[in-house]
């Protein structure tokens, strides 16, 4: 094999491949639950096993930053070159809960390999993926013959995303001096499949909403009263009704303004993706396919902002009858949102939607719970060129685009930082995220170190000629300009947690 710089990252992966596994299996072991209080002390144990590691890849600054609630880590290392681009990577050290009854074929906080794949909760949500970061920069000075990273390395890691990030965005808010970055990628998110690499360009965001309808103070009789005073519960029934027309859009006035239409060229590279509509529907559980008319599948759940009834309740829900008018009725909504959309004008026009419909008589309450922005990545962005230009390298063939329908915290990170979020996770459908039985699979793990080896480099100059291929779409766009790190500021205390954001959920 030729000593280009390719196969010297190639080579270091594979030479320490058993050191990074038993490395990132003694971090799987620490269950740190977020979500569970009585593993409070093991997401904090989590944090130091993972800021005491990144000080041993070499980072020279590694830090646990307190929240209200679960510590999150920081570590930063600066280039020698100091115009070279900043880049943030994010990605979460909590995880979801687990045990043994769940159904898991063995102890999920004691990792196991077997045919190719890790076995452990966390594997690949999220600790695996944060960890490659890891093997991927020393394989990067290995192959440069650098001592410093080719762009300033920042790495946060929250150890609250399996409950919602509640202090995530005061979080980075307090720290955005320290977090200030040219570039952000996430590392939490995945692939199409093994089979065929791609590169996530945007997630969606969501608002959801509570609609409490009160009728009589008590439920009465239908037969005295039915017809002569209001319903909440069909009051409910009408709001779901008139919340899509005929072709299934969304009937909130103003819902789709601004919306960042899919180009031809987008929609094309779509259609690319070898999608299984029957596969797809049974894992969704389906029996049948229902949208937003003119989109396909993907298109509606990864580019066109929805609707959706979560919950509807209200009045008798027994065996047999019981002829009343129910005191109250409640609706549970949401609304996953794309690009162009701004939840806080979303919130206000189903509000003025849902009072325009309610009926005198009926008291009511319409409650938000804290928004989470969408993100997108123009395809043509120089710097998720740069990604697509080392996944290219490490995988050995054209890479694809995919975005996410569910909704995360990237979006806090593009809106205080003012940077660019890119996504590079190498995750699977068949991980069973959240799921028993969790796994990653291991040479997808290492070809994640071997990109983000490449990627440094990438971002910092001019693509080499041995680049792996770039997408078809691939087109100019402005330099990456390039910020130095950041003076280290005092650890202030963190105020009053801010509106939060929900998980990929």
């Amino acid at each position: 094999m030729s000593d280009t710089p390719d196969s010297v990252v190639r080579t270091y992966i594979q030479t320490h491949r058993a050191a990074f596994l038993a490395d990132l299996a003694d971090w799987l072991r620490i269950p740190s639950v977020s979500a569970d209080p009585d593993h409070d002390a093991d997401v904090r144990r989590s944090a130091d096993w993972l800021a005491a590691k990144l000080k041993e890849t070499g980072f020279p600054v590694t830090e646990i930053w307190d929240t209200p609630g679960a510590p999150a880590v920081f570590a930063e290392w600066p280039s020698e070159d100091p115009d070279a681009p900043t880049v943030l990577v994010y990605g979460h050290h909590d995880v979801q809960p687990a045990a043994p009854e769940d159904g898991w074929h063995t102890d999920p906080f004691e990792p196991v390999v077997r045919d190719g794949r890790m076995y452990a909760r966390g594997a690949a949500d999220d600790k695996g993926q944060v960890f490659f970061h890891t093997l991927g920069v020393r394989a990067h000075l290995a192959a440069t013959g650098r001592t410093t990273p080719a762009v300033h390395l920042k790495l946060l890691v929250e150890g609250e995303e399996e409950s919602g990030s509640p202090h995530f965005r005061a979080l980075a808010e307090e720290r955005a001096g320290r977090l200030a970055a040219d570039v952000v990628i996430v590392s939490d998110t995945g692939m199409w499949s093994a089979d065929t690499p791609t590169v996530c360009t945007g997630m969606r965001g969501l608002a959801d909403c509570e609609i409490e309808l009160y009728g009589p103070d008590q439920d009465i009789h239908s037969g005295s009263f039915g017809g002569a005073v209001p319903n909440p519960a069909t009051v409910a029934a009408r709001l779901v009704a008139a919340l899509h027309d005929e072709h299934e859009r969304v009937t909130v006035p103003g819902f789709y303004d601004g919306v960042a239409e899919l180009t031809e060229a987008e929609r094309a590279l779509i259609a690319e993706l070898p999608f299984d509509e029957e596969e797809w529907l049974r894992t969704a559980m389906s029996h049948g396919t229902l949208g937003e008319a003119g989109f396909s599948t993907l298109e509606r759940v990864w580019a066109r902002p929805t609707a959706e009834v979560n919950g509807i309740g209200g009045g008798y829900q027994g065996p047999g009858g019981k002829t009343i008018i129910p005191s109250s009725a409640q609706l549970k909504l949401s609304f996953r949102l794309v690009a162009g959309q701004d939840p806080d004008r979303i919130e206000r026009s189903v509000r003025d939607w849902a009072e325009a419909r309610i009926p005198a008589g009926i008291r009511h309450r319409i409650s938000f719970g804290a928004a989470t922005r969408p993100c997108l990545t123009p395809l043509d962005h120089p710097a998720l060129q740069s990604v697509v230009r080392a996944m290219g390298r490490a995988f050995g063939q054209k890479i694809r685009f995919t975005r996410e329908g569910g909704s995360g915290p990237a979006a806090d990170l593009q809106d205080v930082l003012g940077a660019p979020v890119l996504f590079l996770g190498i995750s699977v459908p068949s991980d069973g995220w959240h799921a028993p039985n969790e796994k990653v699979e291991l040479d997808l793990l290492l070809k994640g170190a071997e990109t983000t080896a490449h990627l440094w480099s990438e971002l910092a100059g001019p693509a080499p000629e041995s680049a792996g291929p770039a997408p078809e779409s691939a087109g100019p766009g402005p330099e990456l300009a390039g910020r130095g790190p950041e003076p280290a500021d005092p650890a202030p205390e963190l105020a009053a947690p801010g509106p939060g954001t929900g998980p990929a959920r």
